[in-house]
């Protein structure tokens, strides 16, 4: 290793290997003797403040006395809960993982929830310090630099969507960059992002000032408590029912709620309740390097980024500090077995293993070839298996918080996050909109540990990796599989993952029956390496055409499907208040309704099928199986007259798709399909061939004709077979995930996840016709009504991009401002190319800024009356406004698939209620 990088700082690792790093050979032989550890632990509890005795009561405890913690609990002490809040560490505050951390504040994030999470974090940290605190907060600004013409078109986005997300940054040239950090070696570069905002803290100052302003205001820290059990019980929710207590090694406290930040410990402390909480996380080996005194290295050194090297660097007390995210991780632990003390903490430095990075930081940093070196620090750091924290309220028990993964960067999220948390305990809600970070989106696949030791493996290089459209990973495939994807992966599939669902992104009929070369996957992974027209285009063209104008096949397997039913009533008057919209709707009817919480916000977007008086079968997204279960279940009867049963592994679903579908399946059933017997949005059970009790739904969720058949997965194989047989007189084509999504988009359908999430409300989206007032309480009408009267604030649009190039521009994939008359006034959701429009297709939300940038009321009149534009990396491209669900030209028109509109009051009523045939 010496001879390959002929590096002097490599030289001094070996020279001082053994004494400059902290002695950790001497220390894990003494570690194996539990009387040292013993007598250095009890030394620590002398000088701890451990004076009182442990409280029997109390409303929160936070579990974790690291930054994390310290946030959460300073924050309820700000919303006046300090005296009913303890915090419980097993070992010293601020000992666990965050005396290690490279002490990065980074504010520009993927998603707008994580941008204003870290926000808060400066402002908070900002306030310590002008409250007499150390924070150690250097707002020194951070460069990101690029080697590669993508990564630069990264750094537009972000410029461009700077604007809506209120972040300072600029666009540099490799000579700016190096004006602004003399170390560097810019020969390779094509440019960088200089972020003046960002910045540098002292993790442990943090916590420690987090953690005296807390118990200032009441709040108790019990240094050297583990938690032992967490207790659970009663209604109200879920099988465990809701926290009732926890029991630690220093006594047993009752308590409303209880919080992990147990950080790499997070799932070990999940699986101490009955039932365990899912906290899907796994150690991986995270390295930080620091040399000696640098004499001259300016204190105001910015943060480096290189993250096309894996590399990152910082100033420290004169000194340089940096480590990576090496392409493939090494996990920590893979015998799920979690160190305790400090000492154990302490992992063997594996030179090899950081020579990747290392030889990166020595081309971009060349003066480091002469630096000394101090140490080389080898600590474990938990990712979550997609590389995004876990926050909100747990799955399994109610009032069971979890703050936890924030893979190395916890001092960027942690007043944010602790704030969040803190709301969302006191009030029942928070600010901010976090259900892309919420543990909900996981289901028990994510936390098996096998799982997540070879996801532990492949996530740590996405930190830093370029994430092109529509990312997927390697690992962790071929869980979940409809009975038909054998099938599917012979007729061509390319598939991506959802829920752990293999669901067809697209067919490449080349690959169909293809044997794989030796030490190749069986299956292909969907791909989309470039911010421009992608591979798949072809593909997905075809197979758009074939779901508009002849028939197509597509899976809808991952949906999430639950059905609920009770002996009388009780199901119907659950769901009634559970919805938005009516659904007492006739026997056989499809209702499209929202699930609003209090604010009137989405927490679940669903169709419901009525099979009989008191049995409904919902349709939902697929990654809201876990999430809107938990919800529902939380808003059922306590006496259990109203029964849930998750059955999405139990139907494989089938889509037939276009104007030839009815012709195709009156072939193999008996049953009048004809619009006076089986109408739009309405369900039969259906015999289809030799298989019977299929719940046939017609609808397809675009807008499409078609039927979406949801069939006993032993009958699954056997009706696939069926309908490509009697399909290939109409030409019958599969067609996968990215076709569907184009006809959505197109057909201005909103997806929840996607545009709607738990602030946006029906009235903001043009769905104020599926929100029936006049039925009585439901969740979320008091918000609604004043919502209607006082007027919205923002809209929901959709954009047709004019004078692109789907061949040579930049394509949108979300998150692309719009400006309206010149100004910027909102933000795309969900984009894509129409390929009937023959042009890129936005979705996104407008407001009416006044000069203050305060949204004012938004009408239909403000949104046709301007001229928009959308932002494309930097460019913009004039755009069409629509409000209304647009009539797509068709070969085969038909008043049945035009009879349904995806938004805006283009009816009174339901389709299911208004006759087809008028």
């Amino acid at each position: 290793m010496l001879k390959k990088c002929n590096s002097k700082l490599l030289q001094h690792s070996f020279d001082h290997f053994s004494k400059n790093i902290i002695d950790t050979s001497y220390i894990r032989n003494i570690s194996k003797s539990s009387e040292v550890l013993q007598v250095l632990e009890l030394n620590h509890v002398e000088s701890s403040q451990n004076n009182e005795p442990f409280p029997r009561e109390a409303k929160v405890v936070v579990c974790g006395g690291g930054v994390m913690g310290a946030a959460v609990a300073y924050h309820l002490a700000e919303l006046g809960w300090g005296k009913h809040t303890i915090v419980v560490e097993q070992g010293r505050a601020g000992g666990g993982t965050t005396w290690q951390s490279s002490g990065l504040v980074g504010i520009f994030k993927p998603t707008r929830a994580q941008v204003k999470l870290c926000q808060s974090s400066v402002k908070l940290y900002q306030k310590l310090d002008a409250e007499g605190y150390s924070s150690g907060w250097k707002q020194c600004g951070s460069l990101c630099v690029a080697r590669t013409i993508d990564r630069m078109t990264v750094f537009r986005r972000m410029k461009a969507q700077s604007v809506a997300l209120r972040v300072d940054c600029e666009l540099v040239s490799p000579e700016e960059a190096k004006r602004l950090c003399p170390l560097l070696n810019v020969d390779d570069l094509k440019g960088g992002l200089w972020i003046p905002g960002d910045g540098v803290g002292d993790p442990y100052r943090i916590c420690l000032s987090l953690l005296e302003s807390a118990k200032k205001k009441g709040v108790r820290v019990f240094e050297y408590c583990g938690v032992q059990q967490v207790v659970s019980g009663g209604g109200g929710g879920g099988e465990g029912g809701r926290v009732t207590g926890v029991q630690t090694s220093l006594g047993a406290v009752q308590c409303q709620a209880f919080v992990n930040c147990g950080g790499f410990w997070a799932r070990s402390i999940g699986k101490l309740s009955e039932p365990f909480v899912k906290v899907p996380l796994h150690a991986v080996e995270h390295y930080y390097l620091h040399t000696k005194n640098i004499p001259g290295l300016d204190p105001m050194t910015p943060v480096v980024r290189d993250q096309d090297g894996h590399i990152y660097f910082r100033e420290r007390d004169g000194c340089i500090q940096a480590g990576g995210f090496e392409p493939v991780a090494k996990p920590a632990y893979e015998d799920g077995r979690l160190p305790r003390s400090p000492v154990e903490r302490v992992l063997p430095e594996d030179w090899d293993h950081f020579h990747v990075l290392l030889q990166q930081l020595l081309h971009r940093v060349p003066m480091l070839e002469n630096a000394a070196l101090h140490k080389l620090c080898n600590g474990p750091e938990a990712f979550s298996p997609d590389c995004k924290w876990i926050l909100g309220e747990a799955s399994e028990i109610k009032n069971y918080y979890v703050a936890a993964g924030m893979k190395t960067v916890g001092i960027s999220a942690a007043g944010g996050v602790g704030e969040a948390t803190a709301e969302r305990i006191v009030n029942g809600f928070t600010s901010y909109d976090m259900y892309e970070l919420d543990v909900s989106r996981f289901l028990g696949l994510h936390n098996n540990r096998k799982f997540l030791r070879d996801r532990a493996r492949e996530v740590p290089g996405l930190h830093y990796g370029l994430q092109y459209p529509f990312t997927e990973f390697k690992t962790g495939r071929n869980i979940r599989m409809s009975p038909i994807y054998p099938k599917l992966m012979d007729a061509g599939a390319v598939f991506n993952q959802v829920m752990g669902y293999e669901r067809p992104a697209w067919f490449d009929p080349s690959f169909g029956g293809e044997k794989p070369a030796a030490g190749e996957a069986p299956y292909r992974i969907a791909h989309t390496n470039t911010f421009g027209k992608p591979d798949w285009f072809d593909f997905v063209d075809k197979e758009y055409a074939a779901c508009r104008e002849k028939v197509a096949l597509l899976d809808y397997s991952s949906f999430t499907k639950i059905d609920l039913w009770s002996k009388g009533r009780e199901v119907v008057d659950s769901l009634q208040y559970l919805c938005s919209n009516d659904v007492d709707v006739p026997v056989g009817s499809i209702i499209h309704t929202g699930m609003q919480n209090e604010r009137g916000g989405y927490e679940n977007d669903c169709s419901l099928a009525r099979l009989s008086e008191n049995h409904y079968m919902m349709i939902a997204p697929t990654i809201q199986q876990t999430r809107c279960k938990v919800w529902i279940q939380r808003h059922l009867p306590t006496d259990g007259t109203v029964a849930m049963s998750d059955v999405t592994s139990m139907y494989t679903a089938i889509c037939i798709m276009g104007p030839f579908t009815k012709s195709l399946l009156s072939q193999l059933i008996d049953t009048d399909l004809s619009p006076s017997n089986f109408p739009f949005f309405t369900f039969k059970e259906l015999d289809i061939g030799l298989a019977n009790g299929i719940r046939a739904m017609n609808l397809t969720h675009t807008g499409e004709l078609g039927y979406v058949l949801y069939i006993p997965n032993e009958f699954a194989l056997h009706v696939y077979l069926r309908l490509l047989e009697a399909g290939e007189q109409y030409g019958i084509k599969h067609a996968g995930h990215y076709a569907m999504r184009a006809l959505r988009i197109e057909r201005y359908f909103a997806f929840w996840g996607q545009d709607l999430d738990t602030m946006t409300t029906p009235l903001e989206c043009g769905r104020s016709w599926r929100v029936k007032f006049d039925k009585g309480l439901f969740l979320g009408r008091d918000a609604l009504l004043r919502q209607k009267s006082e007027g919205v604030r923002r809209m929901f649009v959709q954009l047709l991009v004019d004078d692109h190039d789907a061949d040579l521009d930049l394509w949108t994939w979300g998150g692309e401002p719009i400006y309206r008359n010149g100004i910027h006034v909102g933000s795309t959701t969900t984009t894509g190319y129409g390929f009937t429009f023959k042009k890129q297709v936005c979705l996104g939300f407008v407001q009416n800024l006044d000069d203050a940038g305060e949204p004012q009321i938004v009408s239909n009149e403000y949104i046709l009356g301007g001229e928009y534009e959308v932002d494309i990396a930097g460019t913009r491209y004039p755009a069409k406004v629509n409000l209304h669900s647009p009539n797509l030209p068709s070969k085969y028109p038909d008043q049945e698939r035009d009879a349904y509109f995806a938004t805006r009051e283009k009816m009174g009523t339901e389709p299911i209620l208004r006759s087809t045939n008028s």
